[in-house]
């Protein structure tokens, strides 16, 4: 098993963070990880991604050209990464940051209302972990346990008080995510 996923938006929705979350759950389930992010040097709002490799072997390479799976928050994300998903991968973006939708027929395509739903519960801090829950619901590489050890570890000390709201936003991300095509 290898899977190669890049998560990709603004600074400040939590993409380096959903990705180490899914690092430390791939550590806690004894798989190989790569976790390799990318930045622009604004503090917020500049763009942001990450690479994370899991897998039962040792990787060769950080360092990624094609990706079994892409978790898109932005459209200009969308428009660099799309291509780069491998046919039969999965995209999943959320409605929110995304203009024109996904146009690739030989990939599986996943809408999440992520941004919406956080605002209606008033919850804006949980939306990486809800988009996060969509994308385990599609893809359970990591075992539910080991990615609430993994929130645990990636938490800084002083938001472990909210764990419990971010393991329910991870079940409701699975709740409402929805398969495009």
């Amino acid at each position: 098993m290898k899977e190669t996923i890049i998560i990709a938006g603004f600074g400040g929705q939590g993409v380096l963070s959903m990705g180490k979350i899914l690092a430390y759950s791939g550590v806690m389930q004894d798989y190989e990880v790569s976790w390799m992010p990318s930045y622009g040097p604004e503090m917020r709002g500049g763009t942001a991604n990450v690479t994370v490799i899991l897998s039962d072997r040792k990787i060769s390479s950080p360092i990624a050209n094609v990706f079994d799976s892409a978790i898109i928050l932005n459209q200009q994300s969308l428009d660099k990464f799309e291509p780069l998903i491998r046919p039969g991968g999965v995209l999943i973006y959320d409605t929110n940051g995304v203009v024109s939708a996904p146009t690739r027929e030989d990939i599986e395509v996943y809408s999440i209302d992520a941004a919406a739903e956080c605002a209606r519960t008033g919850q804006s801090k949980m939306f990486n972990t809800m988009i996060l829950g969509g994308y385990l619901k599609v893809r359970p590489i990591v075992q539910m346990e080991n990615v609430i050890e993994g929130l645990r570890k990636s938490l800084p000390e002083r938001a472990l008080r909210f764990l419990p709201q971010n393991e329910a936003a991870i079940v409701r991300g699975g709740e409402i995510i929805k398969r495009i095509r």
